[in-house]
This record gives C-alpha cells, structure tokens and sequence, in this order.
C-alpha cells in the first residue's frame, strides 16, 4: 500500500508539472493492477492529460484492469476511435466482456471499427450463452501442430508469447483445429530442440465444452489445479482456453449473486444504487416475508386462550422463533456450500438429513437443559413446567428446522434451480410457523400443570 501511495504521488507530481516523459518513466513501470488503481482515484483533468500521453495501445492495460463498473465510466470519456484501437491491443474475453453490458447500436457502432480479426474473436464470444463456457474463455492461446519441433517452438514463443493470455501451456491441433494434445511449457523447455511436439505432448487432457456452465467451469479448474482449461465445440473443435483469473472473477460474481439470494437481496447489493432503486429490489421480497408473517399471527390469535390463562408464555415467543430460524438458516449454509462442492450426492442426501436431525437435537438438548435452571431462577412465580414445556419445544423445533434448512436446498437443486434461492428469510419464516405450532401445542396439552 505505501509504494502505491508513493507512485500516486509521483504521477499527481508529473501530471502538475506537465512532465510526460517523467509520467511515463513511472507510469508504464508499474503493476497493470496498480495503474488501474491510480488512475481511477484521480480526476477528469488529470484522465485527459493521461489518455494525451499514452496511446490507444499502452492505454488499453488500464482500461482492461478496471472493473466494469469504472470502465464504464471511463468509456464516456473517451471518443469511439480511442476505443476501437484500445480493444483490439485487448485479450477479447475482456472486450466482450464489456461490450456485453452495452446497448446494441454502442456494441455494433465499436465492432465496426475494430480490425475484422478482432471483431470476429469478439462476435464470437458474444453469441455463446450466458454464463457459459464460451463467454469467460479467451482466443489468446498459442497453438502448435504435433509435428513441430522444439526448438521452431521456443523461437515462435519469442514473437507470439506478448500476444496470447498465458503460455504455460500450448495446445496442439490438426488442419481442422480439432484439439489433439497439450503440451506444458516445462516440458517444452527440457526436451531436445529436435524433438517433435508429438513426442512430448500429454493426450490426456481435461477439456470443458463451450455451452457448459461458468461455475461448473470453476469447479473443474480448482479439482484438477489447472492454470487453464482448453474449451472445444461439440465436433471437437478449440475454440478457446478458460484461464484461471477468469475462473477467480466468476467465483467472486457467484458469490455476490448467493448471498445476494440467501438474503434475499439479489441485485440490491450494487452500493450505487439509488434509494429508490434499492427500495424496488428489495421491496417485493419484504411484502411477500411480511404476508408470510401474518401466518405466523394467526397461529399466536388462535392459540389465544392458552396465552390468556399463562401470559408467560408469551414471553418465551421471541427465544423460540430465533433459536429454530438460526439453526434453520446455520443448515441452509452448509448444505448450499456442500451442494456447490459437490459433497452432497444421491447417495448421501439420507446421511446429510439424519446428521443435520441429529445436530438439531444436541443443539436443542444442551438449550433445554440450560432453559430447566435458568426459568426457574428468573421467573420465580412460575414451576417447573414452564422450563419443560420451552425445553422440549426447543429439542423438537431445532431438530425439525435443521432438517428443514438443509433439505429445501437439495429438493430445489433437483429442479434445476440455483439452490441458493432457498434464502435465509424463507427458511426462518417457515421455521418460526413449526416452532411456534409445537410450541403452543405442548403448553395447551400440559396447561393444566402450569
């Protein structure tokens, strides 16, 4: 942090004196990542001095480490020339990514004066489907034939290696780009300069197909440790290669979109948002929670004469709500976490329920035991049966709701549903129902005792 402060105030420095060729000097010596970061805490004047001492080019490795969210921003500054010549020095994952986002006569109007092999690459990737394979995968790759030699290779690597978005591995197709190998730049340094790829290249490979899901994508990556992932078509084809920093971005928008849903709050979590805009988001989720509420009223009117002849009662409706809605939505997260690591299979969903039962009754027990000394001492004027009648609904409720927070995600995981739409509000809300039902029908049958 304390050398990003220092190159900041360096650069604040030369862009007051109007220095370019000190600018530069810093400037183009530094992190893309740190580049990026300087230049989106600085304002609209210095943005114009800069885009006048760099090229479209040297330009294009701070747009592409900015977040979408600054590189729209940015875009507005800057004329449609600039961007076109950018985005064809950019690997095109990043370009579609943008342009993704863009209205349609924005999107053609770039595309149009982009180079014809750019805007192809681009194009391509912006048909696929969204969240697919296709649109997170790169066309910078290096492809070799298998009878290449290795010394022809490592002289190639030379002149193509800026170009392609990582070349720890090469992949090896035929005249019809059917992918037939990989072969890792470790090997192709140890080998003899006349060996031919075909000698040295792995045919055993993992591959993904370009419609398979993003997060599936992910999950591939992170089992087999790949630094990249070659994506080919239904007929064979590379079409492109997945890389691991793509794969980091998709698991931090996955993330941000689960929790956004486990709290029911998907789309609301962007912090520009206006108030109004918020309030729209989240508005239709806390009317229907709130409908679902009054069910929760109803069970507490009809149970009013059992309130009337033991008021106490009513004071251990809080505890019980609370204590069945968090164990409920403590089994929702760890069986939306287990679903996404694939640890939850046909064969073990009766194994996950019996052991989230049995966690629910140990949680309940050891709260029960602790309510049977407690009441007593803090309500004195009550017996006994109070502590019993709150204990064992507690041993009940949180075996049941902890059953319930982990079985509603693997039933909508079976529909082909993201499983994270199980959210923490529903879950509590269901829970707060069971819990207040038992409790009220355990205190109406032992009435008499209190």
């Amino acid at each position: 942090m304390e050398r990003i402060v220092s190159f900041h105030e360096e650069i604040r420095a030369a862009l007051s004196n109007d220095d370019q060729t000190a600018f530069r000097e810093i400037f183009l010596n530094i992190h893309p990542m740190d580049r990026a970061a300087i230049f989106a805490a600085l304002d609209h004047q210095q943005h114009e001095q800069i885009k006048g001492y760099l090229s479209a080019k040297e330009f294009s490795s701070v747009f592409q480490a900015l977040d979408l969210e600054h590189q729209n921003a940015v875009s507005e500054e800057l004329d449609d020339h600039y961007i076109a010549e950018m985005f064809d020095h950019m690997f095109a994952d990043n370009v579609a990514d943008f342009l993704e986002i863009q209205d349609d006569s924005y999107r053609l109007r770039i595309l149009s004066l982009m180079t014809d092999e750019e805007n192809a690459e681009v194009e391509e990737l912006l048909n696929y489907a969204e969240d697919s394979a296709g649109t997170i995968m790169t066309k910078e790759y290096i492809a070799v034939s298998r009878m290449d030699k290795a010394e022809d290779i490592l002289k190639r690597l030379q002149k193509e290696a800026p170009a392609a978005e990582t070349i720890y591995y090469l992949y090896v197709v035929d005249d019809q780009n059917r992918l037939q190998g990989v072969l890792s730049l470790r090997d192709l340094i140890v080998a003899r300069d006349s060996e031919t790829v075909e000698s040295i290249m792995q045919t055993n490979f993992i591959t993904t197909s370009v419609d398979e899901d993003q997060e599936e994508v992910a999950e591939i990556i992170k089992k087999y440790d790949l630094i990249a992932l070659p994506v080919i078509t239904e007929h064979g084809l590379l079409a492109g290669i997945v890389t691991v920093d793509d794969v980091l971005d998709v698991v931090q928008i996955e993330t941000e979109e689960d929790f956004g849903e486990l709290g029911t709050t998907r789309g609301a979590m962007n912090h520009n948002l206006t108030i109004f805009q918020s309030a729209k988001k989240r508005g239709p989720w806390i009317i229907l929670l709130m409908l679902f509420g009054m069910i929760t009223a109803n069970i507490i009117g009809a149970f009013e004469n059992t309130l009337e002849a033991v008021v106490l009662l009513s004071a251990f409706i809080p505890l019980i709500m609370d204590s069945a809605g968090n164990t409920g939505t403590q089994a929702l997260t760890v069986a939306v976490r287990n679903l996404a690591l694939g640890n939850i299979g046909p064969g073990s969903i009766l194994k996950t329920l019996w052991r989230e039962l049995g966690t629910g009754f140990l949680l309940g027990l050891a709260c029960s035991v602790m309510l049977l000394i407690i009441i007593p001492l803090l309500y004195p004027s009550g017996n006994l049966m109070l502590a019993v009648i709150v204990g064992s609904t507690l041993i009940i409720t949180l075996s049941l709701s902890a059953v319930i927070g982990a079985i509603i995600p693997v039933v909508i995981k079976k529909l082909n549903i993201d499983p994270a739409v199980a959210s923490g509000p529903f879950i509590t809300t269901i829970n707060d129902i069971m819990g207040l039902l038992i409790y009220f029908t355990i205190a109406t049958t032992l009435l008499s005792y209190l």
